[in-house]
């Protein structure tokens, strides 16, 4: 059974997400504010995290800040009323990883939901596909995929979910160039058509992290006219 976390202040809302959440067999747990969500992410951990943006006490831009700052993995969904490219582009670059605008249809919000379940299957089986690979070494760069754990020269660097599963997707495919709408697809889970920028601000996020030499990268190469790979020379 998937534990459901709904951080939202619309009780309406709340009831209507609740009952169709419970019909895909989820336990679900709801919260009406900003900190109190919080805490209940860090005490439950949850498969899912359902996130309004509008909430009292602590907004959820910063709910969503402070989860990941804990090192809390699950995924997060977030809704809001507002409409701007903006609330799109920072709630997926501050790591949710879905993102809905109020009013949304019911069918569209089960169809998220399950593409997001499934995403986490999906992960899970990569993950025992390249158990043999736990550790990987490139040079002075090591990848913990167990532990989820980079270590550059000896220091451990820290990585948000998304620039973690970006290294690890790019570096288990060493010399195999992904435009940015697959990797779109495949690290967020959902056809975020129109906002491939979210991934070029992720890899230079990741590059500033693990690059010597931002001007000219050794671990993370751009192909022009495609996207993006790993170099298959390390």
């Amino acid at each position: 059974m998937k534990n459901v976390l709904i951080i939202e202040d619309d009780l309406e809302i709340i009831h209507l997400l609740e009952i169709h959440l419970k019909d895909l067999g989820c336990e679900v747990t709801k919260v009406t504010q900003g900190d109190d969500g919080l805490r209940k992410a860090i005490e439950l951990i949850p498969d899912l995290i359902i996130l309004d943006v509008m909430l009292p006490e602590m907004d959820g831009i910063e709910v969503c800040q402070k989860i990941r700052a804990n090192n809390i993995q699950s995924p997060i969904m977030m809704l809001t009323a507002r409409s701007e490219e903006i609330d799109k582009v920072l709630g997926l670059e501050v790591g949710a990883d879905d993102y809905l605008t109020k009013p949304f249809s019911v069918r569209e919000f089960i169809a998220r939901v399950k593409a997001i379940f499934r995403r986490q299957k999906m992960l899970v089986k990569e993950d025992a596909g390249t158990s043999k690979k736990k550790v990987m070494h490139f040079d002075n760069l090591s990848v913990d995929v167990e532990m989820r754990k980079v270590i550059l020269d000896g220091i451990k660097i820290e990585l948000s979910p998304k620039e973690f599963e970006l290294l690890v997707f790019l570096s288990t495919n060493p010399g195999k160039s992904y435009d940015r709408t697959k990797l779109l697809n495949l690290i967020w889970g959902y056809d975020f058509q129109g906002y491939e920028h979210t991934v070029n601000s992720h890899i230079n996020r990741l590059r500033s992290k693990i690059e010597p030499d931002l001007g000219n990268p050794k671990f993370i190469l751009t192909t022009w006219g495609v996207g993006y790979k790993f170099n298959e020379e390390l």
